[in-house]
C-alpha cells in the first residue's frame, strides 16, 4: 500500500528547522540554504497552502553575535543570547521572504501558553488571523522568558504542539540526517533508513538517541516524541534530510523520502 498519496492533499503544513541546518558548525548563519528555504515555503504559499514555519537557530545566531564558541549553558546567558538572536533571526527572514513578496509574522510560546485554555485560544486565533490574511507565522519558543518550568525544551516538540494547535495536516522535521534508521548510521554503515512506521513501539524509541550539534538541542528521540504528539492529533509527520529544502517539495508529491510516521487513522 502506497501509504504517501495522501500527502499530495496536504493543505496545511508545519515545517520545522533546527539549528544545524541554519548555521555552519562555527555558529555562523547559513544565508545560502536560508533562502533556498524560504523560496520553496513562498512556493507553497502561492499553491493556496497554509505553512508555518517553526524556526530553531536564536540562541545560536546570539551566541555568534556575542563571540560565544558554543551554546551558554546557564540559563540568563542562554535569555540574553535568545533575546539577541530572535531579533536578528526575525530581519533576516523577513529580507529573505520578503524576496518573494511574502509577509511573515513572529510568534513566540513558551509551554504555559499552551497549557492554560484561554491563552490557547488566544494563540490559535493569532494562528487563524495570521494564515487567513496570507501571512507565514514563524514560531519559536520565548527563550528569553522559559524556565525549566515552563520550556518545551525543544523545537521539535514545540512544531508538534503548533501542529495540533492548527489542525495540520503534516508535520515535516527538516534535520541533518535522512530519516529514522534501525541503528545510529554514524556508527554502523549496515544501518538501514526505514521508511514507514505505522505504530511507535518501545523499540523505535530505543532506537533513537543521541543529541544535538554544540549550537543545537535536541536529537531523534525528541522528533519521535514529536511524531507522538502528532499521531494522537492524527497528524501525519515525516523526518528527513533538510540540506536541500527543494526535499519538501518531493514529500509533498508522495515520493519515498525520509521516514513517515502515520497517523492514528491512516
Amino acid at each position: 500500500m502506497d501509504y504517501r498519496q495522501h500527502l499530495k492533499k496536504a493543505n496545511t503544513i508545519v515545517i520545522k528547522v533546527g539549528t544545524s541546518l541554519l548555521t555552519y558548525p562555527n555558529g555562523k548563519l547559513n544565508f545560502f540554504r536560508i533562502d533556498k528555504l524560504t523560496r520553496v515555503i513562498s512556493t507553497l504559499r502561492n499553491q493556496g497552502k497554509d505553512v508555518v514555519l517553526v524556526s530553531s537557530g536564536a540562541i545560536a545566531v546570539g551566541s555568534e553575535n556575542l563571540g560565544l564558541a558554543k551554546r551558554p549553558e546557564n540559563l540568563p546567558d542562554k535569555q540574553a543570547a535568545a533575546s539577541i538572536g530572535q531579533a536578528i533571526l526575525m530581519r533576516i527572514y523577513q529580507k529573505f521572504f520578503g524576496e518573494y513578496n511574502q509577509r511573515v509574522g513572529q510568534i513566540l510560546i513558551t509551554k504555559a501558553v499552551t497549557d492554560n485554555p484561554l491563552t490557547k485560544k488566544n494563540a490559535i486565533n493569532t494562528f487563524n488571523t495570521l494564515l487567513n490574511m496570507g501571512i507565514i507565522p514563524i514560531v519559536n519558543e520565548n527563550d528569553t522568558v522559559a524556565t525549566d518550568e515552563i520550556e518545551f525544551g525543544d523545537n521539535d516538540t514545540l512544531s508538534a504542539t503548533v501542529a495540533t494547535l492548527i489542525g495540520a495536516d503534516i508535520l515535516i522535521l527538516l534535520s541533518d540526517i535522512d530519516g529514522l534508521y534501525t541503528d545510529d548510521p554514524r556508527k554502523d554503515p549496515s544501518a538501514q533508513i526505514i521508511h514507514v512506521v505505522d505504530s511507535i513501539t518501545e523499540d523505535i524509541e530505543k532506537s533513537a538517541s543521541g543529541a544535538g550539534t554544540a549550537f543545537g538541542t535536541g536529537g531523534m528521540i525528541t522528533k519521535i516524541l514529536a511524531a507522538k504528539i502528532c499521531y494522537r492529533s492524527n497528524i501525519n509527520t515525516v523526518i528527513t534530510n533538510g540540506k536541500n529544502p527543494n526535499i519538501i517539495y518531493d514529500i509533498l508529491e508522495g515520493k519515498e523520502v525520509g521516514t513517515l510516521f502515520l497517523s492514528k487513522d491512516q
